[in-house]
């Protein structure tokens, strides 16, 4: 079966395809046009999963019947759920991306746990972010653990993979973005940058690694370096819960006129 193929880095690279397990994912999968290109279920998959079936007639999906030990040789998980499918990358050019109405964006600079990887893509599109953009020696957004953690997210808003920080910078500072570091020892913090209002604009959001923070060369491109205040005994934040207190800050005071509590409605 070509599709355990995916499994490896370099097969998925070279045919621009990469596997999606579990009903949920393959659901928002299914929803983008074209975006999958086969899928293999279980027959008691296709009988619980009725919505699921449905789209794959729609969409015209090539679907191959499939025993539970072949759907276990094809999913990363110690419990498929009995559908997996094969699509096509998601990943687009950082300017296509970013485009001219962009307004908060994360960037992952070396963030090497999948896992992480994974939470800070589910959370970008929870906060309403309008692109991800993973740079350096980030791992590959394609990987099975990524593409589980973000439990179908991967597939709601852009996501950059490849660039550097220096062009990634270069083309958020030219879209008038305030970028801004995380950092624990930073001199400014989430809930004082609310406070005096320097969310409400255009933000990108820059996590680093899980072990080594942020490359001196890559923060050299940031404008400012900013802590998640801690209040309790807890020693330090990981970088999902980080990027989740960040983005959600941001997201807030993009939403709010800064006095109020209530959304601010325009015409």
């Amino acid at each position: 079966m070509q599709a355990r193929q995916l499994s490896r880095r370099s097969v998925r690279l070279e045919r621009r395809e990469f596997l999606v397990e579990g009903p949920q994912a393959v659901r928002e999968a299914l929803a983008v046009p074209g975006r999958v290109r086969e899928a293999f279920v279980t027959r008691e998959a296709l009988e619980r999963h009725a919505d699921i079936a449905e789209l794959l007639r729609a969409g015209r999906t090539l679907v191959s019947l499939s025993t539970e030990r072949a759907i276990a040789s094809l999913a990363g998980s110690k419990t498929p759920q009995g559908v997996v499918a094969v699509c096509a990358f998601v990943d687009v050019a950082l300017d296509d991306a970013l485009g001219d109405e962009a307004r908060l964006v994360a960037v992952g600079a070396h963030v090497r746990e999948p896992g992480n990887v994974g939470t800070l893509i589910r959370c970008a599109d929870a906060a309403g972010a309008d692109v991800v953009v993973l740079t350096g020696s980030s791992v590959d957004p394609y990987n099975d653990k990524v593409v589980r953690a973000t439990s179908g997210s991967l597939f709601h808003l852009p996501v950059v993979f490849g660039t550097s920080m220096a062009v990634a910078a270069r083309a958020l500072r030219a879209r008038g973005f305030t970028i801004l570091a995380t950092d624990a020892g930073g001199a400014e913090t989430v809930d004082g940058l609310v406070a005096v209002g320097a969310l409400r604009g255009r933000v990108a959001w820059v996590f680093g690694n899980e072990a080594w923070g942020i490359p001196g060369a890559d923060r050299a491109h940031c404008d400012r370096e900013v802590a998640v205040p801690i209040y309790g005994r807890a020693e330090s934040l990981n970088v999902a819960t980080a990027a989740a207190v960040c983005l959600y800050a941001t997201a807030w005071a993009q939403r709010t006129d800064g006095t109020s509590e209530r959304p601010v409605v325009t015409a």
